[in-house]
């Protein structure tokens, strides 16, 4: 077919609606229906009682946390690796699509294989988790370049929203069917209650592949058509070296991304854990885990709506940094108190608070390092790839010390007290970023 022309509204929604296909990854094998299928796999319980926690791997035991928070760590090295590559290439080569299918292919495809996750082989669920994880990250990379090349600079927050809030409500519905045939499997005709779980991974991979194919239908193969030369596929790094150089003559830049990289990490991480968390460390009693676990995850996710929304206005009261600062210790305070919950409810009354301070703190950040990009700075791309690097680098350093403290104490709780040392580093930090009319 002809390309829609730039700005077309029917190829602003193809663009938006992969957001709807893709999100099913980030919510239900990253947060919801994995994590608590892998505790189920790797814990060993008597009489309701976790008695082993501990994994055999590649000839090593592992907290069972530890190893998947190694596993997730590397991954998010990898994509960290990768992404200034993908960068690089997406500027430059003229089949921007192929690079995205490739991506998302091989991350559904890796989910439908998480069907086949068992302790006998191990190796192959792990590694289908790291494969679901590069092909999602890796496949965003494009799909965001796509945007200044389909959307005029009016039209693109808008339809960036627009995509956010389709993938919301895409990956809600996804996850209220599959935890529908979870609790009620017999009531869908299953007679083993584990088969739906399985089958969650299976419908992830194939709603991520059907949906896109609506997007890959309207968008263009790509703009450019340069050589894949060294040149170009160095180009990514390079564009980050001239970042970090440029930072010495921004001091309030510099600070802030000091203050953002330590805290983000310890956000990042917690908001991965903390399923693993309510699955070990709760005494659910006669509460169904599955159930209370998933309507925790959702009830984030609202939250974090509202969250962002009084943020925001927040922000425009007392000025960025200081809200980032109250946020940091709020923060902080929810370190404290997981520590000592116990009950459901108790963790439901985190899950909202964690939801509040979750979007905000990430709204927030994200528009605050905008406002402090050099206003006449014509690479805002590649200073949100440095952003974006930033990021994925303190993911790995935060997964990477919740595992070795999980494994070194024994208790995940150890782990998620010891974040509050980097939310308090984060907030001396943010002290030190110089204020303007801004923040």
């Amino acid at each position: 077919m002809a390309n829609l022309p730039k700005g077309s509204k029917k190829l602003l929604n193809a663009w938006a609606f992969y957001d709807w296909a893709n999100s099913v990854y980030s919510l239900v094998i990253a947060s919801a229906v994995f994590p608590i299928f892998y505790g189920a796999l790797t814990l060993v319980k008597e009489d309701g009682k976790i008695v082993s926690d501990t994994v055999t791997f590649l000839g090593y035991d592992f907290n069972n946390d530890t190893l998947i928070s190694y596993v997730t760590a590397a991954a998010f090295l990898m994509v960290s690796i990768l992404s200034p590559f993908l960068s690089g290439i997406s500027d430059y080569v003229g089949n921007k699509k192929a690079f995205m299918k490739f991506f998302c292919y091989m991350g559904a495809i890796s989910c439908i294989g998480l069907f086949w996750f068992d302790m006998e082989y191990l190796w192959f669920g792990l590694l289908c988790y790291f494969l679901a994880l590069i092909g999602f990250w890796g496949s965003l990379v494009f799909y965001n370049s796509y945007l200044p090349d389909i959307a005029f600079p009016e039209q693109q927050d808008r339809i960036s929203a627009k995509g956010y809030s389709l993938g919301y409500i895409g990956s809600v519905i996804l996850l209220v069917l599959c935890l529908g045939m979870i609790l009620s499997y017999e009531t869908f005709g299953f007679e083993d209650e584990g088969l739906p779980t399985r089958l969650s991974f299976v419908l992830t991979g194939v709603w991520w592949i059907g949906f896109s194919q609506y997007s890959y239908y309207h968008l263009p193969k790509g703009n450019k058509k340069e050589k894949l030369t060294r040149n170009v596929i160095f180009n990514g790094f390079k564009e980050l070296k001239k970042i970090w150089l440029s930072l010495k003559d921004n001091i309030a830049l510099k600070r802030f991304l000091g203050a953002f990289f330590v805290y983000s990490m310890a956000v990042q991480t917690i908001m991965l854990v903390a399923t693993y968390f309510g699955i070990e460390e709760l005494d659910w009693g006669d509460t169904d885990a599955t159930t209370g676990l998933i309507v925790s995850i959702l009830l984030i996710q609202l939250v974090a709506v509202l969250g962002a929304f009084l943020t925001s206005r927040a922000s425009e009261k007392f000025g960025n940094i200081n809200t980032l600062i109250v946020l940091n210790i709020i923060w902080a305070c929810i370190c404290v108190y997981a520590y000592t919950i116990t009950t459901p409810e108790q963790f439901y009354v985190t899950a909202s608070i964690v939801g509040l301070v979750m979007g905000g703190i990430q709204s927030l950040s994200r528009s605050t390092y905008s406002k402090l990009i050099p206003v006449n700075a014509i690479d805002t791309a590649s200073y949100f790839s440095f952003y974006d690097v930033s990021e994925k680098i303190g993911i790995v350093i935060g997964m990477f010390s919740y595992g070795y403290v999980a494994q070194l104490t024994g208790s995940i709780r150890y782990a998620i007290l010891f974040f509050i040392l980097f939310f308090i580093i984060g907030l001396l930090l943010l002290f030190r970023v110089p204020r303007n009319k801004n923040g």
